[in-house]
């Protein structure tokens, strides 16, 4: 696991001494990312560099050191991840002849490409990546990302000109922050991301936060020739294997045996590596799956680690000792108090790189520095949720919102507009008369939100933008009247798709690559610890989308297949409880210890300045949420998010 970068057509501003002292400026922008190694190819003709940063895993020898040159001096990489099946590559590699200095994945990578060309070699690769090759014969470079998106990758076109020569600038890198090391690429906020923020609490691919600056979306490849012309292609679709549909096969002990086995191999892959490697482990199905499997695979006991929080209902800690007790692990738990949740709130934005409003992602950072200080590497349960349908929204997929989509178009539309004809003060006296009945019922502020959100629902089309109207952040009309309407994203691919398949889809397109592996990459990578994720593999993947829905939904529960290939290690009632969130309790903390600081951060005088976000409005939201009559914490802390990332950045100013 590493950081790169790079820079081309750098023309006279970087020429000679000047590209060389870019290259380093990018590289300790992502030091943090590669601690072990660093490494700087450069061609000043050309006008090119590569630049690496190595978090040795894989083969810790100078014989892994990148950038890496291959044998025939063609191709140069500089690469980021991990390729699972190299040694299967290898053996197919040798036996037609190409021969091997070392033992790292990145070296039969780049003999994959010199032997088969690109296309061929990503198609073949099972891994996660993030890579820039450059062709020598033809200068073209070539940048690439994961199937599924695992690792991030960013780049930007500058236009020809003076600065940038005759071809214009292109520059690449892991992280934002490496490219803003580069003059003249960058020219503040970009709007159009800005509004996308503002509705998903992300940035989705290809957007960025800065203005001329993209990124590449998982599964695709770029090449950049020599005449400075970009073509992003895709390599592998996720819609395509949606589009290949589900199986009828029958639910039965062999279909379970055939998940059992998918999802073996992947662990086994994922546990080689020359550092010492662990797993984290809540407790939860997911999680004690790949514990299972990864004890499994191992002839000593598996080092697993859990976060205890002292918030009740965040603590997960005894689930995780008893199935950790079950499975024989080295089993630690790792105790997170709030008081150093809290002192890190206010700097947790900086570590995320762009706006980044995913809450959960504190106690991520707070986990993965934790237990860097015992492994390199860590095995996660991560997107079992997003391929076999754990969420309850996807159990009303096949429910409540199915019924309703069948509804004509003008019903749905016309309860809409009822629904919208109440403001909130009107559902407040509604709800609290409906509660002297009915004690039980959600509070105001939600159920409110809830309204808001079904009305947006019943003018949906299809089953895919209903699922972006109930993905959305909600925040309130008017908070920030300039930007543009931000469209939903992925929402074109999910049409004609049922309920069930367009939530699956649109989360495997954009809430995992640009949400939960973003929160996982950032927070691990910034204290260098590689995390895999064995659910991700291409075969588990492909496999989780053949299935029968009846094996994923069944009996109000979701996951049913991975629930089930679980039993075979772990008695169920060790597993089966509630879903827990690993979201912190920001309502509180917004009222209590963090209010000050969202004070601060949300000043009108500041809001002034900026010109984005509606004072008033904020100011609204801020004195609602903290009488208690609403729960906003969601919303404040992506405004929050947004000022604390912004106060980092002095002077930057949106685009218009």
């Amino acid at each position: 696991m590493c950081g790169i970068a790079g820079v081309l057509g750098s023309g006279t501003v970087l020429g000679g001494a000047g590209l060389s002292q870019t290259a380093g400026v990018m590289s300790r922008a992502i030091a943090h990312r590669g601690p072990d190694d660093d490494g700087t190819w450069l061609d000043p003709d050309a006008e090119v560099c590569l630049v690496h940063r190595r978090l040795a895993v894989i083969d810790l020898s100078a014989q892994g050191h990148q950038p890496m040159v291959s044998h025939a001096g063609r191709w140069v990489i500089s690469y980021n991840g991990e390729i699972y099946n190299f040694r299967q590559l290898r053996h197919d590699l040798s036996a037609e002849g190409q021969r091997f200095r070392g033992g790292s994945d990145t070296e039969v990578l780049l003999a994959a490409v010199e032997a088969w060309g690109v296309s061929r070699a990503l198609e073949r690769v099972d891994g996660m990546f993030a890579l820039a090759l450059w062709d020598a014969e033809t200068r073209n470079l070539w940048l690439a990302r994961d199937r599924m998106g695992e690792k991030p990758l960013y780049y930007a076109q500058a236009p020809p000109g003076a600065r940038f020569g005759p071809t214009g600038g292109f520059a690449f890198a892991s992280e934002l922050r490496a490219l803003e090391a580069v003059p003249g690429l960058t020219a503040g906020i970009d709007p159009q991301s800005l509004a996308q923020y503002l509705r998903h609490g992300f940035i989705p691919a290809p957007h960025a936060i800065l203005a001329g600056v993209r990124k590449l979306p998982a599964g695709q490849l770029l090449c950049r020739g020599p005449d400075g012309r970009v073509l992003v292609e895709p390599y592998w679709q996720l819609g395509e294997v949606v589009r290949r549909g589900r199986t009828r096969a029958r639910v039965d002990a062999s279909l379970i045996e055939r998940v059992d086995q998918v999802l073996a191999r992947s662990v086994a892959d994922r546990m080689v590596a020359d550092v010492p490697v662990g797993v984290f482990l809540s407790g939860g199905v997911d999680s004690s799956l790949i514990a299972a499997l990864a004890q499994r695979s191992s002839t000593v006991p598996v080092r697993t680690f859990t976060v205890g929080f002292d918030h009740p209902g965040s603590d997960e800690s005894g689930a995780a000792a008893a199935v950790a007790a079950h499975l024989g692990t080295d089993h630690q738990t790792i105790q997170l108090p709030t008081s150093r949740a809290l002192e890190l709130a206010p700097t947790v934005a900086a570590a995320y790189d762009e706006p980044f409003a995913d809450p959960s992602g504190l106690p991520t950072l707070l986990l993965a520095a934790e237990v860097r200080r015992h492994v390199t590497v860590a095995i996660s349960g991560d997107s079992g949720d997003e391929l076999f349908a754990g969420y309850r929204r996807y159990r009303a997929a096949t429910g409540v919102l199915a019924q309703v989509m069948r509804l004509p178009v003008s019903v749905r539309r016309g309860a809409a507009g009822t629904l919208d004809a109440l403001d909130h003060d009107q559902w407040d006296r509604v709800l609290h008369r409906v509660g002297t009945f009915v004690p039980q019922i959600a509070r105001a502020g939600d159920v409110a939100t809830r309204v808001e959100k079904l009305a947006r629902v019943l003018r949906s089309a299809d089953a895919g933008q209903a699922y972006q109207a109930l993905s959305t952040l909600g925040l309130p009309a008017g908070l920030a009247p300039g930007l543009p309407v931000a469209a939903g994203a992925g929402s074109a691919a999910s049409r004609g798709l049922g309920a069930l398949e367009a939530m699956l889809l649109a989360d495997g397109m954009v809430t995992l690559p640009d949400d939960m592996l973003v929160k996982v990459d950032r927070a691990s990578m910034q204290v260098a610890l590689e995390v895999r994720v064995p659910l991700l593999a291409r075969e588990v993947v492909e496999q989780a989308w053949s299935l029968p829905a009846a094996a994923l939904t069944r009996a109000g529960t979701g996951k049913w297949v991975l629930r089930e290939v679980l039993a075979r290690y772990v008695p169920r009632p060790l597993t089966d409880r509630p879903k827990q969130g690993f979201d912190p309790p920001l309502a509180g903390w917004l009222r209590g210890p963090l209010r000050d600081w969202s004070h601060d951060l949300l000043a009108g005088d500041r809001l002034c300045d900026q010109g984005v976000l509606d004072p008033v409005v904020v100011r609204r939201v801020l004195a609602e949420h903290e009488s208690g009559r609403r729960n906003h914490d969601y919303a404040l802390w992506a405004l929050l998010s947004l000022q604390s990332w912004w106060d980092a950045r002095p002077g930057l100013t949106v685009a218009w």
